[in-house]
């Protein structure tokens, strides 16, 4: 069975780092006794002021300019964090984009771009880190995810396609790595809404500024649970005590969900703010980047079921773990 370094011990790479949840993300991994880290993403103005405060907290940061949707800077930023620091041990995707329309109203061009981001990205990087964690003798690949690849919501189907996609693609990933004996894990997140700038970032066609559908979660509490698999992988990780209601709902009746969603859904996630006509689709995230968006005044800063969670036993998780190997030293 393989074992993983401590945090104090670990190189980690985030990708998606200039705001929101991958800026979180390494901000807690370096509160958390991370030195050494590179952060990515496509906004040089935004991966600056991180890695400042990076540095400001004591760690040897890098940031590498990269667009997920180009494989081959996805694989530079893997090659430059390899040369830089001889290894990496974590692992986190975290790009998103988002269009916030009815199906009818989505340009096919939308649908492949947001397909680009959020699904063939992720791929591209995990093609790119698994062979580089496995060359560091192990470690754990986490690629967030949304509670809405359970469960679709209306006005987002491009965002949810692409969320459904990408967890089936995590899973078959883990699967063959098991198979092969890997020393890597793969982790796929979960959150329910989160307060980041993502909804302001997001393209709307519906006419006013898109909102996270309450109840509302601090991106912290993402950021936690990423930093804790860094050390506890598991298989996957729901976010936000909403995301366990989701999944519920799916289970036991996704009839019954899609008729309430159907009603409820297009109120929840449309504010009483004209949208503004700005988005990230194919731009990079705008000015110094901030973890907390519109909303963070409502975002809650607990989920007791995400934290209790993580106490049941589970038996899959431990025979994954069972089948990777101890890694060279």
């Amino acid at each position: 069975m393989s074992s993983l370094r401590p945090l104090t011990d670990q190189v980690v790479v985030v990708l998606g780092a200039s705001s929101g949840i991958g800026r979180a993300t390494a901000l807690e991994f370096v509160a958390r006794g991370v030195t050494r880290i590179v952060v990515a993403s496509r906004s040089v103005e935004a991966l600056a002021t991180l890695v400042d405060e990076l540095r400001d907290h004591g760690a040897e940061a890098a940031a590498v300019p990269t667009d997920v949707s180009d494989d081959d800077a996805v694989t530079a930023l893997a090659a430059a964090a390899e040369e830089r620091f001889g290894r990496v041990d974590t692992w986190v995707t975290v790009p998103a984009v988002s269009v916030y329309a009815t199906v009818a109203d989505t340009t096919m061009a939308e649908f492949r771009r947001v397909t680009e981001v959020n699904y063939l990205g992720h791929v591209a990087a995990a093609k790119a880190a698994v062979p580089l964690l496995e060359r560091g003798g192990g470690g754990v690949l986490v690629g967030i995810g949304s509670i809405e690849s359970h469960r679709a919501l209306p006005l987002h189907a491009a965002y949810s396609a692409s969320k459904a996609a990408l967890r089936l693609f995590y899973d078959a990933l883990r699967m063959e790595l098991a198979d092969a004996g890997s020393p890597v894990s793969v982790s796929t997140v979960l959150p329910a809404s989160i307060a980041t700038p993502f909804f302001e970032h997001s393209r709307s066609r519906t006419g006013s500024m898109p909102k996270p559908p309450p109840p509302v979660y601090a991106p912290e509490l993402v950021a936690e649970a990423v930093v804790r698999l860094a050390e506890h992988p598991r298989r996957e990780v729901p976010v936000g005590d909403a995301a366990f209601g989701f999944l519920t709902g799916q289970k036991v009746s996704p009839a019954l969900t899609d008729a309430l969603l159907s009603v409820v859904g297009p109120r929840a996630q449309s504010s009483d703010r004209p949208d503004d006509g700005t988005d990230i689709l194919d731009t990079p995230t705008p000015g110094p980047g901030r973890v907390r968006g519109a909303h963070a005044d409502q975002a809650l800063t607990t989920s007791p079921l995400s934290r209790a969670a993580w106490a049941v036993p589970r038996p899959g998780d431990l025979l994954m773990r069972a089948r990777r190997r101890r890694p060279s030293s």
